[in-house]
């Protein structure tokens, strides 16, 4: 119920605002399965008690702002071992940069390549951004969030801040997650995306 009753909220607040109904809807629908696909115990995310004890995903409100055009460097680095909350150590590498100009400061993030991920269908152009910004443990996920990206054809690229999520970590402890590194910490708040999970620390 806290759920619906916070996309309802998203959606109204949106339309006040006067952003594009046909955005809105989009991203209300990529909302709406990602909370699907969390509480869908056979896609193996939360087990059967985590989603029974599951509040429900928090969201900034949608805000236009943090849609950017940014410009895409390629510049692949040499695979190594990414730190993760865990043990484990997947191997990326570094692929390129995104430059960007946010409330008039230009910004730069990073983007890796996961060595194991571009061997399989679908995922040959699968790129990532791992970034912390000034909202981790306030609002936002203290681990950081994400961002998809895929490998370019041109420049300039959009970044949309309102589609970061957070990783697993954030629903259940036993996850393994990829660390933001420090070069991707970003020095202001990004007030778009996903926020702390309801009922969750921060």
């Amino acid at each position: 119920m806290k759920f619906i009753i916070i996309l309802l909220s998203v959606l109204l607040i949106s339309n006040f605002l006067g952003f594009s109904q046909s955005y809105v809807e989009e991203l209300r629908s990529k909302r709406v399965l990602h909370m699907a696909e969390l509480l869908d115990t056979s896609k193996h995310i939360l087990t059967a008690d985590e989603a029974a004890h599951f509040k429900g995903v928090a969201y900034f409100e949608i805000d236009t702002s943090y849609i950017l055009n940014a410009h895409f460097k390629l510049d692949k680095g040499k695979w190594f071992e990414m730190p993760t909350t865990t043990a484990r150590k997947p191997i990326y590498r570094r692929y390129g940069f995104v430059e960007f100009e946010l409330n008039g400061i230009q910004h730069k993030l990073t983007v890796y390549q996961n060595k194991a991920l571009r061997k399989k269908p679908g995922l040959e152009d699968y790129l990532f951004i791992p970034f912390n910004d000034l909202t981790n443990g306030k609002e936002s996920y203290g681990g950081g969030r994400y961002l998809d990206f895929r490998i370019p054809l041109n420049s300039p690229v959009k970044l949309d801040f309102n589609l970061a999520y957070n990783p697993y970590c954030a629903y259940a402890d036993r996850y393994s997650c990829p660390i933001p590194p420090l070069e991707n910490k970003l020095l202001i708040e990004i007030r778009a995306g996903e926020k702390v999970p309801v009922g969750k620390n921060k």
